[in-house]
């Protein structure tokens, strides 16, 4: 394996390690919010205490996202020097407002969110939380815009030829609306309010099981249900959206997650199957026509295939087709967690249900799952361009590095995400076991809290 191939797998690594804990703080962020929100407007201290608990875990998976964030930028540095040459003027406008509008408003009220609640007034604590909420979807979006700017380029012009050119922004605005900033941001952040909602709900079955902290229990899993269904249907809508602008401007993206060959009326949809590359053959079972009704509202309108793009131009299909698919797949069990549970719900016999509730308690991993296959149909579909259509993946790495050092780098990494990884199941197990604050605390806080002259 070459530099350039080993680069690409270290890349992955640390993008796909750090990429569990950002939507668990941009998800948890906005529960953060109704959670509160809910204890100022009834004064029922059973929600402070249940923002507080999960405030915890919120700092937790916060600071974990910030300690692997890192190593994304010395690995531009290190592996992708001529490549971050290249759209240095671009990323430096969209990760500069990131780290200005996004990572320190959401570090500067973190404080006030974890020590404040004795020590400033209950609107300025909600405050707090709005804005540390805001701070991490502000670094979703502008993290996202930057990417959304590689899938689909505008707003740039080149300057500079051969190993001296790079791309200079000559609008800003264009370059940050560029043609699939929206649906990705939107498709993106919606993934994470899943992530945070499902941590939500796998906590509280777990405690149900164990027929602990009923009340909290009871009350994170109406909320969570509830936004589960809400996020669930957004997050059809957004994928809609999005594949009709993957159609528009990456049609050998959309090639590959279909499997689509040949370019013909009524393309099918595929519900499963598997690609032989060699053969340019797709085995497995598809509804004919569905694909191009998605895609054009119409069921005969052909979508193009692989025979309209060149092969040195084609991504890798069949590791594009299964992920993309994993991630359908990986809706519906959601969708299934929340449509079971919401039976039993309404039954009034959930606590009962353990098989159910078991599946709850797995059903964090949907998310996750959901997110990681997500982001490689993107990544991975957009190949061989690391920009879409201007900058090939080959002419991005670094020229001084080698095979042994990226493979020496790759067992550093894995070792040291082995070990954050286990400390932060360490952590987020230990707070789980540990569970909300005792009633009679709340209870004493609560009378304390009612007696202040707060406005």
């Amino acid at each position: 394996m070459d530099a350039i191939f080993l680069s690409r797998i270290q890349f992955a690594l640390t993008s796909m390690f750090h990429y569990i804990y950002p939507p668990l703080s941009v998800g948890l962020g906005i529960l953060l919010v109704v959670m509160e929100g809910i204890y100022l407007k009834t004064k029922n201290p059973l929600y402070r205490r249940i923002t507080k608990f999960w405030v915890n875990i919120f700092a937790l998976t916060f600071a974990l996202g910030v300690a692997t964030g890192l190593v994304q930028l010395f690995g531009f540095g290190t592996n992708w020097a001529r490549y971050s040459k290249f759209v240095g003027d671009v990323f430096g406008s969209a990760l500069g407002a990131e780290g200005v509008f996004a990572f320190f408003l959401e570090a500067g009220f973190l404080g006030i969110l974890l020590f404040g609640w004795e020590r400033v007034k209950p609107g300025i604590h909600y405050l707090a939380t709005i804005l540390v909420c805001v701070g991490a979807h502000f670094s979703a979006v502008w993290i996202v815009v930057a990417n959304s700017w590689m899938q689909t380029p505008t707003g740039y012009k080149i300057v500079g030829e051969g190993l001296q050119a790079k791309a200079v922004v000559t609008d800003f605005w264009e370059m940050m609306l560029n043609p699939s900033s929206i649906d990705r941001i939107v498709h993106v952040l919606i993934g994470c309010w899943l992530s945070g909602i499902f941590l939500v709900l796998s906590v509280s079955a777990y405690y149900y099981l164990k027929k602990r902290h009923l009340a909290f229990s009871k009350a994170c899993m109406k909320i969570g249900l509830i936004a589960a269904s809400i996020a669930l249907v957004l997050q059809l809508i957004s994928a809609d959206s999005s594949a009709k602008g993957v159609a528009t401007y990456q049609p050998s993206k959309l090639a590959a997650m279909e499997g689509v060959y040949k370019t013909e009326k009524s393309t099918p949809m595929m519900i499963f199957g598997w690609i032989d590359e060699e053969k340019e053959k797709v085995t497995g079972l598809g509804i004919p026509g569905l694909l191009s009704f998605f895609v054009y509202r119409d069921f005969s309108t052909p979508v193009v295939g692989f025979d309209q793009i060149a092969k040195e131009d084609r991504p890798p299909s069949n590791i594009v087709f299964q992920s993309y698919h994993t991630m359908i797949y990986m809706w519906g069990l959601m969708v299934l967690a929340v449509l079971l549970a919401t039976f039993f719900w309404k039954k009034g016999s959930l606590a009962k249900a353990k098989m159910t509730l078991l599946f709850l308690v797995f059903s964090v991993l949907f998310p996750q799952i959901a997110n990681q296959v997500g982001w490689m149909t993107a990544e991975i579909g957009r190949q061989p361009w690391i920009v879409y259509g201007v900058l090939r993946t080959t002419e991005g790495v670094s020229t001084n590095i080698n095979a042994n050092q990226v493979v020496g780098s790759i067992i550093m990494f894995i070792c040291i995400y082995i070990l954050l990884f286990t400390l932060f199941i360490y952590l987020l197990n230990k707070k789980i076991q540990h569970g909300p604050e005792e009633e009679d605390t709340i209870h004493e806080e609560a009378a304390v809290y009612q007696d202040r002259s707060y406005t």
